[in-house]
């Protein structure tokens, strides 16, 4: 089983909901990839209360994902995260570079950059929907590699 490694700041909103969202997709599609999640600096998140936004919570459940790790509380990325991951995804590339340069440098270039902003910029409606379209289209993308 492959892993696909989702990054955003607070492991509490872009990155749970990518987790959730992708596993979800990914066995309708009978890939062989799963997803975790992981945040690159939890002391930022303040406002972040309990383990998944609700926001997130909500977006899934209106899609009739079954959250498998609803009482899971955000979790800091580790080197062990990166080196276990066979692909890396960060979910706003003007927020997670630098985070990324500054924490993990040897691995800043090596993940793949979505633009998906936090909720301070973009609405959570406009931002998960982004976040789904990606999605979808990396599920498309994996599957078309594992038929090769």
């Amino acid at each position: 089983m492959k892993t696909v490694l989702f990054l955003c700041t607070g492991n509490y909103y872009r990155s749970r909901f990518a987790e959730e969202l992708f596993n979800h997709q990914a066995k309708r599609a009978e890939l062989n990839w799963t997803a975790q999640s992981r945040g690159l600096a939890l002391e930022r998140g303040i406002d972040n209360v309990g383990p998944i936004s609700a926001f997130a919570a909500k977006a899934l459940r209106s899609r009739q994902v079954a959250i498998g790790g609803i009482d899971r509380l955000p979790q800091s990325c580790t080197v062990s995260d990166l080196k276990r991951a066979d692909l890396i995804i960060a979910l706003d590339e003007d927020e997670h570079r630098s985070l990324l340069a500054e924490r993990f440098p040897p691995w800043d270039s090596g993940v793949e950059y979505w633009r998906v902003p936090d909720i301070e910029i973009l609405s959570p409606k406009a931002a998960l929907s982004d976040i789904e379209k990606q999605i979808t289209l990396l599920v498309s993308r994996l599957g078309g590699l594992e038929e090769l």
